[in-house]
C-alpha cells in the first residue's frame, strides 16, 4: 500500500478520483472539470494521474490515440480494507471469540444439567466416557 495515502494527501488528486468515480474519462474532460475549480495545466493533471497510477488508485487503457483513465477498484478496495482495520482492530479476533463464547455457554449448560441431577448433553459425535 505504499504511496496510496501520500497520493490521497493532495486535494487535486482527490478531485480527480471524484471525477473518475462517475466513469472512465480521457484527460481532456478531467482538465476542463478541474479548471472550473482552479487554474491547472494539462501537464499538471497528467503528473497527478501518473502519481495515482503508481499508487494503483487509477488504471489507464489506450483507445485509439486517447488514453482513458478509470478508478482502479483493486487499489481503492485495498485502501478501504486498511482503513477498516484501523476502525475495528479486533475484527480478526471476532470468529475465535465467537467460538469461545459458544464453548463457555456449552460449559454453563453442562454444569446446570449436572447440578440438576441430569446427564449433560454432549455435542454430536462425542463418545460417552462412562463405563458400561
Amino acid at each position: 500500500m505504499p504511496g496510496v495515502f501520500e497520493a490521497l494527501g493532495e486535494p487535486v488528486r482527490r478531485a480527480i478520483l471524484e471525477l473518475l468515480a462517475a466513469g472512465e474519462q480521457p484527460v481532456g474532460p478531467l482538465v476542463a472539470a478541474l479548471r472550473s475549480r482552479a487554474p491547472i495545466s494539462q501537464p499538471a493533471v497528467s503528473q497527478h494521474l501518473k502519481v495515482l497510477l503508481e499508487a494503483n488508485l487509477v488504471s489507464v487503457r489506450a483507445a485509439g490515440t486517447r488514453r482513458l483513465y478509470a478508478l482502479d477498484q483493486a487499489g481503492v478496495d485495498a485502501a478501504q480494507a486498511w482503513l477498516a482495520r484501523l476502525a475495528d482492530p479486533l475484527a480478526p479476533f471476532a470468529q475465535p471469540l465467537d467460538a469461545l463464547a459458544t464453548e463457555v455457554a456449552r460449559g454453563r449448560r453442562a454444569r446446570r444439567a449436572t447440578t440438576a441431577g441430569r446427564t449433560p448433553a454432549r455435542p454430536p459425535g462425542e463418545q460417552d466416557s462412562r463405563p458400561a
